[in-house]
């Protein structure tokens, strides 16, 4: 009989993988060298083209479409999201995906922005003569000098490059940084020149923790009505248990006929009382043992100032009860339900 065929070990730990190793000092000589691209960058780049770009872009009444292939694809599509984030109309638009249908969303209003280091990216240039056709003003946004692209658009803006930080000058790595440094800065310019304000620019975030705590109020998050753990200063400690346990906020919300507030009693205190009177506690109102100088906080504050204020010394709250201007109990916000709400 002829012998089995070898089969590999399926056991991972039977084959070991090179082991390779970064040496730490030639790391820190990349990035010295990637900070002498950058402000090469910095040092030579065209202020006066700069400037006349992003006016062009400011002035525009239509969509800033941003279009560029590989890495610069994918730089394109951050600078584009960047401005949609700011309020700013813009779209990314694929050069290849351009010349098969979308380059009909093109208007004689819109600019379109072509990044390319080289500036000869064939489906650019295949890209231009139909974004031509279609009235929009063209821009290019290239690093080498004298590209075929330059030389057909409205407006061209050099991008200073000394050189790749790859050892080979091939593999875009500092050509990608600086586009992406040169179109972020220019998306803060345009915010500027806008006057966004931090409320406008939550409005874009609203979803996010950026948006959440610029926009929430107290009033957003916190809890209501049935669902407020209250209790009279002179009911029982032991007769409010269920009320205390059962509506989640881990404190009992102490007022009288009005709903004036007139102290907190939490669990913390249920724990303290127990262990200090043991029996007595059957004996002991609320009102004797409520802490009657609690943290509060209205509904027209902002959810992250409650939860600033939960987090203050000396020490930190789980809760804050929300009145109103007649001290009258409305609701009361959570650390929990802050966290829930993404905050």
């Amino acid at each position: 009989m002829g012998s089995l065929p070898h089969i590999p070990s399926l056991d991972p730990s039977s084959e070991k993988e090179p082991q390779f190793n970064i040496d730490p000092n030639k790391l820190k000589t990349l990035f010295k060298s990637q900070q002498k691209y950058l402000n090469n960058f910095f040092d030579k780049l065209d202020h006066t083209q700069t400037h006349i770009f992003t006016q062009t872009l400011l002035n525009s009444t239509g969509t800033i479409f941003i279009s560029g292939v590989g890495k610069s694809g994918f730089v394109s599509k951050n600078i584009s999201q960047t401005l949609v984030s700011l309020g700013i109309k813009s779209q990314f638009l694929s050069p290849v995906d351009a010349l098969h249908g979308d380059i009909g969303v093109l208007t004689n209003a819109d600019v379109l922005v072509m990044f390319s280091k080289s500036g000869n990216t064939e489906e650019l240039l295949r890209l231009v003569p139909c974004a031509r056709s279609k009235g929009a003003f063209l821009i290019s946004v290239t690093s080498v000098e004298g590209n075929s692209l330059m030389g057909l658009c409205d407006l061209n803006v050099h991008l200073p490059l000394e050189r790749e930080l790859c050892p080979f000058d091939l593999a875009p790595t500092t050509s990608t940084a600086i586009q992406m440094v040169f179109g972020c800065t220019v998306a803060i310019a345009m915010m500027d020149a806008k006057n966004l304000t931090k409320e406008g620019y939550a409005a874009n975030h609203p979803a996010g923790r950026i948006g959440k705590s610029l926009i929430f109020k107290v009033k957003d998050v916190m809890k209501k009505q049935e669902e407020l753990p209250v209790c009279k200063e002179g009911d029982l400690i032991m007769d409010q248990l269920v009320e205390l346990t059962s509506k989640g906020c881990g404190c009992l919300l102490v007022i009288d006929d009005d709903y004036h507030l007139i102290g907190t009693f939490t669990d913390g205190d249920l724990r303290r009382t127990l262990k200090a009177s043991k029996e007595g506690i059957f004996k002991l109102t609320v009102g004797q043992m409520c802490n009657r100088k609690p943290r509060t906080i209205t509904a027209d504050k902002m959810a992250v100032e409650a939860m600033k204020k939960m987090e203050a010394p000396p020490s930190p709250v789980q809760f804050l009860p929300v009145i109103n201007e007649q001290n009258v109990v409305i609701g009361i916000v959570t650390l929990h339900g802050l966290v829930s709400a993404g905050l």
